[in-house]
């Protein structure tokens, strides 16, 4: 049985209170130092900068994670009121490409001024700075990044970054396994694996890192090739990080386990899965857009051929297509609490899209932390999906954990002649009210019709509210027609759906929030709202699309940011 959240949260921070103890020591400082390292050839970064977050580092502009700071002098290693998140950033280095991508002679200054001033103030532990997974990043950024670095470097400098960079591969193998669970211990048994084979330390330390890495990918990549996390942002992070470890062992001609390989080989394809007409991702458990382009160069750099699945059972989504048209279906249980953090309670939420426009999503995640914030956007309201009496599909606490057990969700697909059929449930509502959900969608099969039905099965004790919503995208026009028994959407390039649903329900156009990129912007949500009573309510909607207008323009981004 699975100790509760707050007993492995306390027995965590006494874990962390004492190892800190030992490695803040100036014994424990003294016992990294070694042999005079040497680079034996590191993997160049893979990844391609932008020259423009250069020019902003230049000026002195950190912008991580949605936050801004001010230091045209000196690095603001330690600033007041920052994120956790902004300050891991910061000290991980990943930025150094952005540098290096400007390539100018400022850029490579500044890049070995940084760095040299953190071996100046980091040299010893630190709880963040040298954190597991942060370590592993900047060891990674450092080693992808050494030939900058380095040219025209004197001895003395070179010297310096290669004995910080030892010592910081020799904590990393006595700490990488203290990493927090997911996403950051994998991190940072790559980083172990990358300064190991870069700079030829213990072979003992190298087993360390590739056995750690191993039981990870194990432990996080489904059988379809999905992450465990159910965030497809995360997929995609994941997915970068093994393609980096890829290289790495390739530069130092180092056998390519297979476990990594076949990780590589299962998660492009489910990549593919997650991707919009637009390239970017879809928007489930705290997933945000990503950077314009950042799949499609993944998935070159993956060099796996393998073709989007349209049922991924194990990682628990469906991808309906027709034509241009694309529907998105998460119609899975939330990943497991003692494993991840952050899930949302979008249970049979969607998102379509036309094309390369999307039409409904859901609402995203803040890309700068807040507690407020993220609740909000963890709540089924914040999805394109039902949610009943203004309660939440699952109980979560603040650090997005599921409370309780996580509820059955199942789907059954079948298709004919280029048209898809999903029906899928979920039972999140059952113990409080009593009800199960039920969605079923239907594509056609020229992708110009997405019909669809919500029924609430069970007796509920007494009437309860509910509301079907479709969140739009930014860029949608939405208007109500027909007294209110109908809406239209008009996307930016001037093609236009009609949805019309059953009588005995009210349709509602009502204002919305969007994160799904960039700053905070308004969108609109067309809602259903209606009562649920007696044995089944059933709630048909149809989505239909008509001719887009001769000469029309769509309206662009007119709502703007917050």
């Amino acid at each position: 049985m699975t100790a509760p959240a707050f007993t492995q949260d306390a027995g965590r921070r006494f874990r962390e209170m004492l190892v800190g103890l030992v490695f803040a020591s100036p014994l424990y400082g003294a016992a990294l130092g070694g042999r005079t390292a040497r680079l034996r050839g590191a993997a160049p970064d893979p990844w391609v900068g932008e020259p423009e977050a250069a020019r902003n580092l230049l000026a002195g502009r950190y912008v991580f994670c949605g936050e801004e700071i001010l230091a045209p002098n000196l690095p603001p290693w330690a600033p007041q009121g920052v994120s956790e998140a902004w300050a891991a950033e910061l000290h991980g280095f990943a930025w150094l490409r952005d540098l290096a991508a400007d390539g100018s002679p400022a850029s490579r200054e500044a890049a070995v001024r940084l760095v040299g001033l953190w071996l100046g103030q980091y040299r010893r532990w630190h709880p963040l700075a040298w954190r597991p997974d942060v370590l592993g990043r900047r060891l990674l950024g450092w080693l992808g990044h050494a030939e900058f670095l380095l040219s025209g470097a004197t001895p003395e400098a070179e010297a310096l970054l290669l004995d910080g960079l030892a010592r910081q591969t020799r904590h990393l193998a006595r700490s990488a396994a203290f990493a927090s669970p997911g996403p950051p211990r994998l991190t940072a048994a790559i980083g172990l694996v990358a300064g190991t084979l870069s700079l030829g330390l213990s072979r003992r330390a190298l087993g360390r890192g590739l056995d750690l890495m191993a039981r990870e990918i194990g432990q996080q990549v489904l059988g379809d090739g999905g992450h465990a996390s159910r965030n497809p942002a995360t997929h995609l992070a994941v997915l970068r990080d093994l393609i980096q470890a890829r290289g790495v062992l390739m530069a130092a001609h180092h056998e390519v386990p297979e476990a990594l390989q076949n990780a590589i080989d299962r998660l492009a394809p489910m990549l593919r899965f997650f991707r919009h007409g637009d390239g970017r991702l879809a928007l489930f458990n705290g997933s945000r857009e990503g950077v314009d382009g950042l799949a499609d160069q993944t998935l070159v750099l993956a060099d796996a051929p393998g073709r989007a699945l349209t049922s991924a059972r194990h990682s628990g989504f469906e991808r309906l297509v027709a034509r241009r048209t694309l529907v998105l279906l998460d119609a899975g249980v939330p990943a497991p609490a003692a494993t991840f953090y952050g899930m949302h309670a979008g249970l049979l939420a969607f998102e379509l899209s036309v094309g390369r426009e999307r039409l409904i999503v859901n609402g995203g995640a803040p890309e700068r932390p807040s507690v407020a914030w993220t609740r909000a956007m963890r709540a089924t309201a914040a999805h394109s999906t039902l949610t009943l009496a203004d309660t939440n599909a699952v109980h979560l606490d603040d650090a997005g954990r599921l409370k309780g057990a996580a509820p059955m969700v199942a789907a059954e697909r079948s298709e004919a002649e280029g048209s898809v059929w999903i029906e899928a449930y979920h039972e999140g509502y059952r113990e409080s009210f009593g009800l199960v959900h039920r969605r079923r969608l239907y594509l056609d099969e020229s992708g110009e019709e997405l019909r669809g039905e919500d029924s609430l099965i069970g007796r509920p004790r007494h009437p309860l509210n509910f509301a079907i919503r479709f969140h739009l995208h930014p860029q949608v026009h939405a208007s109500l027609v027909q007294n209110g028994a109908a809406a239209l959407f008009r996307l930016p390039g001037g093609s236009g759906f009609r949805l019309v649903v059953s009588s005995g329900s009210e349709l509602r156009l009502e204002e919305s929030i969007y994160l799904g990129a960039g700053p905070m912007r308004r969108n609109e949500q067309v809602v259903i709202h209606g009562i649920a009573e007696g044995e089944e309510t059933i709630i048909k909607w149809f989505l239909t699309r008509i001719p887009a207008a001769h000469g029309s323009r769509g309206r662009g981004d007119r709502q703007g940011e917050l």
